[in-house]
């Protein structure tokens, strides 16, 4: 099943920022039961992009999203303490956005993550800086893979996100973002990908339409989880068909459900 983590909860967002400076919780309300009904796995909750604010707006977001959905949360921050605090008001395993092998991020990031009941999205980034070749991205995979199995982490928990770069700054980057996955899914069998699929038309106009496209291409080659806007109904028409195309939909039923639904039109 493809995993889909609900993009929208995110204070780098105008609306979604201005929402949470004026705690207008209804609308992160609405928001939330929008991305459930339309198919969200998880809900993505990041409350860094006002400085100096963020455990406050983390608390805050997180006993909205709370109030009106039983999925399980993404949670989405780069410091171990606003991870721990969020880790400590959620009711089920949440999905944790995310390990590097940055040494100032790695070694904090160990620590929280021992003996947690969660699952992990894995940034395919150290020291050195963005991945340039499959090779980078999948020695990176590998390496993130053992430190995680080395404290309990089962593969089934670990995302891996090999970073998904704009296609308007090198034209290789689309196809390396595909032979990457290829290469992760065949050889570290058991693990999932993930990744900001929006990532790949920046800089281009008619970004939706690059978005869909990129995201058959890249189900085929095992990707099986995105960092996605689950409102954009032409996206999740492109995901329902491509899983029944890939023979993950018995009978076609849920193809066939969408399309009674006038979720999949011609």
């Amino acid at each position: 099943m493809f995993t889909v983590i609900g993009e929208r909860i995110n204070t780098t967002l105008k609306k979604v920022k201005a929402a949470t400076a004026d705690r207008d919780a209804d609308y992160i309300r609405e928001d939330v039961k929008k991305q459930e009904a339309a198919g969200a796995t998880y809900i993505d909750v990041n409350a860094g992009a006002r400085i100096g604010h963020e455990e406050e707006d983390m608390k805050w977001l997180l006993s909205v999203v709370r109030e009106v959905t039983d999925l399980p949360l993404c949670l989405d921050s780069p410091d171990p303490a606003i991870l721990e605090m969020a880790y400590g008001m959620v009711d089920r395993p949440p999905l944790i956005n995310s390990i590097s092998l940055e040494k100032d991020r790695f070694d904090p990031m160990i620590r929280f993550l021992k003996g947690k009941e969660c699952r992990i999205i894995a940034l395919c980034m150290d020291d050195s800086g963005m991945p340039k070749t499959v090779e980078d991205i999948f020695s990176r995979a590998k390496t993130l893979v053992e430190e995680l199995e080395a404290i309990g982490v089962k593969r089934d928990d670990i995302f891996i996100d090999p970073l998904i770069q704009p296609m308007s700054v090198a034209a290789e980057n689309g196809t390396m973002a595909m032979d990457a996955v290829e290469k992760i899914m065949t050889e570290l069998k058991g693990v999932h990908t993930t990744g900001g699929l929006s990532n790949i038309s920046y800089g281009l106009p008619q970004r939706k339409v690059v978005n869909r496209i990129f995201l058959a291409m890249m189900m085929v080659r095992g990707f099986d989880s995105a960092i996605m806007d689950p409102l954009d109904k032409e996206i999740m028409a492109v995901l329902t068909t491509a899983s029944m195309l890939q023979g993950h939909d018995t009978f076609c039923m849920n193809y066939l459900k969408a399309v009674r639904a006038g979720d999949i039109v011609a």
